[in-house]
């Protein structure tokens, strides 16, 4: 679009997430990355992309946000008072970032509460429902400009789903056409459906009251008919649903077989095989950014690192890694154990670099330690032995001086064992964390990136290791078997089971150490480098299956 057309020409589409990368602290997975990319890429194409959030207490003040107004909404049966904020976007001027302030979103600047395992998402259920209540009375109050199109995003949007569809004060929200994206189907955040203070009931019970049994049966969680779903009632209630891979969008239309390592409709297939049936259901890969400025040395500085014993690459890690871990200390009085184990070991490795003897081999992971992205790592055999454990052994017979260098937290288990896996093997450096400068060093430092997801709706990691010349070793699902092409630019590894996973995974590696260094590695370091998942083509997909839209920008 050329700035002559003016803003009148623009069609105007409210992202409603509840991250934004665009914003400092306001990340915490892949989601914050679209919501921040996405804009960008859908700009040129005639789209103006508003993105509407909690300020979580500090967002709008971090801004300098400007107060648009008061909105009052039933919540609990009593009016509650959110303010709805404006704060400019950092690089589109037309674009606005609105976020709306409430007591409730303010949990000392975290995005989401861990919750207490007898209720899950108990206190997130909450907070996003009122966000829904608040979003819904933002968008027909006249605060803000009226969007042409409402794009949801995961669980937390489902509550404003139900209110567009059976609220008689939010109809007016049915002339605007209404889009789902999924990004992560196995979380739905279901809660009860009466008898809790975190249920539908509670928090609407007006609305509750009048909901008849065929409203209900589109909300309630197919597993557990006394809870309410409210990613389920986004999938049902909205027009489109996208997936964010392809593949990921063919997985979600089967059901989940975890005896057989596969992760797929998690209960809700049913309703997204309806939404594919009707022409409904959409797989658009998300994209990655590409600077102009992006460093194209990074192949040959590899090559002399293999040669030359990796300092040139280690000393960059270690300093990131120290610094990360300083600024995580300076946060606690306490000092803990896994952070003076890195610490101990990342100081062994600055003693090796100084007599050239650092590690020439580097394989690297970064990611938040899940189930779904450490499973087939934590799965132990017959024996007890995890393939972690086995993959570090065959490491070492490869490369006596390897590393395998781990970034992430999450799941407490996860992280105790491989807090003792790190203490047990020399070749394991484990960084309980996560810290951005950190993971960019990992993605440039490393030699094969580790990504065995047990799914993937699409990923962002194997992206970034590649656009930095890293290969990737994948499980070949959702988004990872849509980005790297075994044997050209990465590779590959199946199996019908965690056990078959695991020695696919480990086979997978002991033929691919023997080529890190080689000529035909150089190819493959290449082909990764300059393999491209661009915003802007998604972003075309975008207009013509989501917003259904002849994008100006479109001259394909």
């Amino acid at each position: 679009m050329s700035k002559t057309q003016g803003e009148s020409a623009m069609k105007r589409v409210l992202m409603v997430a509840a991250e934004n990368g665009a914003l400092k602290g306001a990340k915490v997975g892949g989601m914050a990355d679209v919501i921040r990319d996405l804009p960008g890429a859908l700009y040129p194409l005639g789209v103006c992309s508003d993105v509407i959030m909690p300020s979580y207490g500090f967002l709008h003040r971090q801004q300098g946000a400007e107060p648009l107004g008061e909105l009052v909404v039933d919540f609990y049966g009593q009016p509650h008072w959110l303010t709805l904020y404006r704060a400019a976007h950092p690089s589109l001027p037309e674009v606005n970032l609105f976020l709306l302030d409430h007591p409730l979103f303010d949990q000392g600047g975290k995005i989401y509460t861990p919750g207490a395992s007898d209720r899950p998402f108990a206190e997130d259920a909450n907070k996003f429902a009122l966000f829904c209540l608040g979003v819904a009375k933002a968008v027909l109050s006249g605060l803000m400009p009226r969007p042409d199109h409402l794009h949801l995003h995961d669980w937390h949007c489902g509550v404003l789903a139900l209110l567009r569809a059976f609220a008689p004060e939010y109809a007016a929200l049915q002339a605007i056409p209404c889009v789902l994206s999924i990004h992560n189907l196995a979380i739905q955040g279901a809660r009860p459906l009466t008898q809790e203070h975190s249920s539908l009931q509670a928090w609407l019970p007006s609305l509750f009251a009048s909901l008849g049994s065929d409203a209900l049966n589109q909300v309630i969680d197919p597993r557990y008919p006394q809870c309410f779903n409210p990613l389920r009632a986004a999938i049902v209630l909205s027009d489109r649903v996208h997936l964010v891979s392809p593949s990921y969008a063919q997985e979600v239309l089967h059901s989940s077989s975890p005896e057989k390592g596969f992760i797929g409709g998690e209960g809700l297939e049913a309703d997204l095989k309806q939404k594919q049936q009707a022409g409904a259901l959409h797989g658009i890969l998300n994209g990655c950014e590409y600077p102009s400025k992006l460093k194209r040395s990074g192949q040959l500085s590899k090559r002399q690192a293999l040669l030359r014993g990796n300092t040139d690459k280690l000393l960059p890690l270690i300093d990131s890694a120290e610094q990360a871990i300083q600024g995580w200390l300076c946060q606690t009085p306490w000092v803990r154990s896994v952070d003076q184990q890195a610490l101990m070991t990342l100081a062994r490795l600055r003693r090796q670099s100084e007599f050239q003897d650092a590690p020439r081999l580097l394989l690297t992971s970064v990611g938040r330690l899940t189930d779904q992205k450490m499973a087939i790592l934590c799965y132990r055999d017959e024996q007890g032995i995890s393939t972690l454990e086995h993959l570090l052994k065959l490491l070492a017979e490869h490369a006596p001086n390897g590393l395998m260098a781990i970034l992430g937290s999450g799941d407490e288990a996860i992280e105790a064992q491989l807090a003792q896996l790190a203490g047990r093997y020399q070749n394991l450096l484990f960084i309980n964390g996560f810290d951005l400068p950190l993971s960019d060093t990992l993605y440039e430092c490393g030699n094969l990136f580790i990504m065995p997801s047990s799914f993937e709706p699409c990923g962002i990691s194997q992206m970034l290791a590649m656009r930095a010349a890293q290969p990737c070793l994948v499980h070949g699902v959702g988004g990872l078997k849509d980005t790297v092409s075994h044997g050209e630019d990465g590779f590959v590894f199946y199996g019908d089971s965690l056990a078959e996973q695991s020695s696919a995974l480990l086979e997978t590696l002991s033929q691919t150490l023997p080529l890190i260094g080689k000529e035909a590695w150089h190819v493959i370091c290449d082909n990764a480098s300059q393999k491209r998942f661009s915003w802007g083509a998604s972003a075309k997909r975008y207009c013509q299956h989501l917003y259904c839209l002849t994008a100006s920008g479109d001259n394909d």
